[in-house]
């Protein structure tokens, strides 16, 4: 993700981060919400860079196997989960930088 200088802000990259693993998460909780719908197939997110310090892009693919195991559910959900704190600390960590970089140019 590109700032209007069209150079990507580590916010940015983050915040695509955050996305991706809220989608990440959601995906996981629709899966096992239907798991015991007839003829359900689960679904997966599909991550790919989205271009040198760009941040991610996601997009909701089939899954590659019928039937939701609870167990990889939960392993998924887990790692959303530990992404998504990941991605928090980084936006943090950037705005924090940002605002110190304000109180030394101020």
């Amino acid at each position: 993700m590109a700032d209007s200088s069209g150079m990507s802000s580590p916010a940015a990259i983050a915040q695509s981060g955050l996305q991706t693993a809220g989608l990440r998460l959601q995906v996981s909780a629709h899966n096992i919400a239907n798991m015991n719908t007839p003829g359900f197939a689960p679904q997966r997110v599909s991550e790919a860079s989205a271009g040198p310090l760009s941040g991610v892009s996601a997009q909701v693919v089939p899954g590659d196997q019928p039937g939701v195991s609870l167990e990889q559910e939960a392993i998924e959900q887990m790692a959303a989960r530990l992404a998504f704190k990941a991605n928090v600390f980084a936006l943090r960590s950037a705005q924090d930088t940002t605002g110190t970089l304000l109180n030394v140019f101020a």
